[in-house]
């Protein structure tokens, strides 16, 4: 750590000074959610509240995106902090004074409290300006749910746009349970998990329910291989090394005394490492073939890729675990025993430059963490006073690793 602590000091004091204001644009982003990548209202709201800053700002092509860049008052490499803006199509049941108009659409996720955290850290970060040796590239992303918003940004030149390649990447995600409001978590290496998924469709040939002697009923091939595959992930791979394969949806037939010629299925793959990731999809197809062959029928599996593992860099969890605690105190920062196989794109960012990604607790003060609604549950709620942390931690991290070079 190579900060001042008085300059740490500072921000910790400025970051609480603009918590209403930083909890009043979370409000409004949060009463207008938008989905997927264009997300014009957002994008607007963002661009209002950074013209006042002085920032170099672009906005994207596919995707409404908005890049800014803040120059720093001597030269020096560029660093990114990262904030996705999308929301989850879930009507929201919170009841909070500020819940979404928009029935279907909800930030359950807490993406309006990382655009709001960004722009505070844009303004802690504005405000220091001269001090800074170098330049921060302020990522607001949208289609981080499923949509791949941040290798978009990542192919129209995001990492790039200070003029050099940035030097590291950072990106917090806030948890509406599960970690107290204000406590920061992370680990080094693998954090979240490769997500993809596949749909698979077994070819019979249909028949009357009273006679499958005289067709080829894909059902119970089907469910063969539901269960085969809790034996092929026990089996076949290292439980320290764990994969996940869950089926979501299982369709087939149109009524009780017709078999169908098809039955398909769709499920989720998530997997920490590169081997087993292309090992789960090899053994997925060889098991579904088999089994499906055995029957006399045939498999076909379609796979899409989805995000790669998150991968932190073992030296930046480290800068993170430090200025936390000297920012705040011994207990904020809290080592995360295991990764979680969710999935998040940010996991594009740390493929291409060392950085690290972290939680920030933001569970209500009033709820046990141990109980509270998930992220993505239409009753989540989360927690202003996580807003006068994250947004200081990203500053944080951007000056730390400034001050090197």
């Amino acid at each position: 750590m190579s900060v001042d602590p008085a300059v740490l000091a500072s921000l910790r004091a400025d970051a609480a000074a603009q918590l209403p204001q930083i909890a009043e644009l979370r409000h409004a982003l949060h009463r207008a959610p938008e989905i997927g990548l264009r997300l014009p209202k957002t994008q607007a709201l963002v661009l209002e509240v950074l013209a006042p800053l002085g920032l170099e700002v672009t906005t994207g092509k596919a995707l409404d995106s908005v890049v800014a860049v803040l120059r720093g008052g001597r030269p020096g490499p560029a660093v990114l902090l990262r904030g996705d803006m999308d929301a989850l199509p879930v009507t929201e049941a919170t009841r909070e004074p500020f819940a979404s108009e928009h029935v279907g659409v909800m930030h359950a996720c807490g993406h309006d409290m990382h655009v709001a955290g960004l722009v505070g850290a844009a303004r802690l970060l504005a405000a220091r300006r001269e001090e800074i040796a170098g330049s921060v590239v302020f990522m607001f992303q949208p289609g981080e749910e499923g949509d791949g918003g941040a290798e978009v940004m990542i192919a129209e030149g995001v990492l790039d746009a200070a003029g050099d390649r940035v030097v590291a990447g950072y990106g917090l995600h806030v948890r509406s349970s599960l970690l107290a409001a204000g406590r920061v978590a992370s680990r080094p290496g693998p954090l979240l998990a490769a997500a993809d998924h596949f749909r698979l469709t077994i070819h019979g040939r249909g028949g009357h329910g009273s006679t499958p002697w005289h067709a080829a009923d894909p059902m119970p091939v089907l469910a063969e291989i539901v269960l085969a595959f809790q034996s092929m992930v026990t089996r076949t791979f290292d439980v320290f090394d764990p994969v996940v394969v869950t089926v979501g949806m299982i369709k087939a037939g149109t009524a009780n005394n017709i078999i169908p010629d098809d039955a398909h299925l769709e499920a989720t793959v998530r997997t920490l490492s590169p081997a087993h990731r292309a090992a789960a999809e090899e053994r997925i197809r060889r098991l579904a073939d088999g089994i499906a062959a055995a029957h006399g029928m045939t498999a076909t599996v379609d796979w899409v890729q989805g995000y790669p593992v998150t991968v932190n860099h073992a030296p930046e969890v480290v800068r993170l675990a430090a200025l936390a605690a000297t920012m705040y105190d011994e207990d904020r920062y809290v080592d995360e025993a295991e990764p979680v196989l969710g999935g998040e794109d940010f996991s594009y960012i740390l493929e291409q430059v060392p950085g690290t990604f972290f939680w920030l607790g933001a569970t209500p003060p009033e709820l046990d963490p141990a109980t509270a609604p998930y992220n993505h549950s239409a009753f989540a709620r989360f927690a202003d006073e996580a807003l006068a942390v994250g947004p200081a931690v990203l500053a944080a991290l951007a000056l730390d690793r400034l001050s090197e070079g």
